[in-house]
């Protein structure tokens, strides 16, 4: 058996290879997307600016992608959005996540790699809506603290930002209601297309629903226990080795341990390292399907100071830029390029350089 693993592996590896060299230059999209409704602490919707002023453009232009960046998106906040249930602003998270979805939609439609920038998670169910009217077969990696999986009908607290991933599975249709202002989205993920990663706060009916479903997910407790090299290598032999499909990533802020990622709405003890969470996104990048990205529930107004918000912010760079290539060891430049002794020479009144 372990043999026949490394063997899925290896071809595995083999095939996304051929995949990345077969596949154009690609370019990006950045879409940001300032929304709030789909939780109760305001300021989320500032994330995408801090994210912004962390650098983000200039740290992805030095990676030599083409950046389409097609700032924010504008999103209209229902004045009459009674509450259905007990889930606040339904009418208006529906609304802007039909939005999102069309820029995502039109984003990966026209061959880029498409970045949200949020925002609150309630986002992902438009981008990764959006997502799928390009790319029916994707999967979803979804890097959070929380499953985000409760219906309206388990929620404690009615907040959509913990629902997302109910409007999307199949396996929920006959659980969900018809919460007003979602009669666009379908339902189309499927169980086996799904992986968490990083899950320490999940609600009784969530776990009801990760189990119920068959849902693979690991915590921080399988974290620590088997190590995050492995946790990649399953969540991989789980999703792709029948099919080599795109990756949706959704990446919650809040996946990183408080004392990485102080500025963000729900903050659980525990979390990922630095190293760890890198690790994931450099491993996604390494399969060469990621097709579309979620960072979303920077808080900048949860800081308790500027230096606690630009530490979440430039986390956030940090992982985007490592989904997108960006490696721990150091910029790479073709071996053709290095300058030779006949190339470079200063202006005629410095001194001559040789190299």
């Amino acid at each position: 058996m372990a043999l026949r693993g490394t063997f899925v592996r290896l071809f595995r590896k083999q095939l996304s290879n051929i995949f990345r060299q077969q596949k154009c230059a690609h370019s990006v999209a950045i879409i940001g997307a300032p929304f709030s409704k789909g939780q109760k602490r305001t300021g989320v919707e500032r994330g995408p600016g801090v994210i912004r002023d962390a650098a983000l453009i200039d740290r992805l232009s030095s990676m030599d992608y083409p950046i389409h960046d097609f700032g924010d998106l504008s999103f209209t906040h229902l004045a009459k959005d009674e509450p259905f249930m007990h889930v606040p602003f339904p009418r208006t998270v529906g609304l802007a996540n039909k939005v999102l979805a069309g820029a995502v939609s039109s984003a990966v439609g026209a061959g880029h790699t498409c970045i949200t920038l949020g925002g609150d998670h309630s986002l992902a169910i438009g981008s990764v809506q959006g997502h799928y009217q390009h790319c029916p077969d994707l999967c979803l990696i979804w890097v959070d603290a929380h499953a985000d999986i409760n219906t309206p009908l388990t929620s404690p607290s009615g907040n959509l930002h913990g629902q997302s991933v109910s409007f999307l599975l199949k396996q929920l249709q006959d659980k969900m209601p018809a919460v007003p202002g979602f009669s666009w989205v379908k339902p189309f993920l499927s169980s086996s297309d799904l992986v968490y990663i990083g899950l320490r706060d999940v609600d009784p009916g969530e776990h009801y629903i990760l189990k119920n479903c068959g849902i693979q997910y690991f915590t921080m407790r399988d974290i620590d226990k088997m190590g995050i090299q492995r946790v990649m290598e399953v969540t991989f032999d789980h999703l792709l080795s029948r099919k080599q499909k795109p990756i949706h990533l959704s990446f919650d802020i809040d996946a990183f341990d408080p004392a990485l990622a102080p500025a963000t709405g729900t903050p659980v003890n525990g979390g990922l390292t630095y190293r760890e969470g890198i690790y994931i996104a450099e491993e996604i990048h390494n399969t060469g399907l990621l097709s579309a990205m979620d960072l979303v529930e920077v808080n900048p107004t949860l800081g308790a100071s500027r230096e606690a918000v630009e530490a979440t912010a430039s986390l956030a760079v940090d992982v985007i830029a490592t989904s997108l290539g960006q490696s721990r060891e150091g910029a790479h430049i073709s071996f053709d390029k290095l300058p030779s002794p006949n190339m470079a020479y200063k202006s005629e009144n410095e001194q001559k350089v040789y190299l």
